[in-house]
C-alpha cells in the first residue's frame, strides 16, 4: 500500500491577540463592528482574524479606551 501524506495540524494555546494596523469596519445590515487582530500563539506562530463587535461593545469599549487614555494622560503629567 502507498502511503499519503498527510498534513499534521499542531494548535498552540493563544498568548494574545493585537488589532491590525487597520480600519475598524460597520456593517449596519448586521449591526456589527469588524476589527482585524493578530493572534499570537506559544509556538511563535501568527495568524490573522476577525473581533466582531456588538454595538454596545463597541460603545463600552469606547468609554473604556477613554478612561486608559485619561489615566495616561494623568499619569504623563504627574512624570511617570
Amino acid at each position: 500500500m502507498k502511503e499519503t501524506a498527510v498534513a499534521r495540524v499542531t494548535w498552540a494555546s493563544v498568548t494574545c491577540a493585537t488589532p491590525l494596523k487597520r480600519d475598524a469596519m460597520y456593517d449596519h445590515r448586521a449591526q456589527q463592528a469588524a476589527l482585524g487582530i493578530e493572534v499570537h500563539h506559544t509556538d511563535g506562530r501568527t495568524t490573522e482574524s476577525v473581533l466582531v463587535l456588538t454595538p454596545d461593545q463597541v460603545e463600552l469599549y469606547a468609554i473604556q479606551f477613554q478612561q486608559i487614555i485619561a489615566k495616561r494622560e494623568q499619569a504623563h503629567r504627574a512624570g511617570r
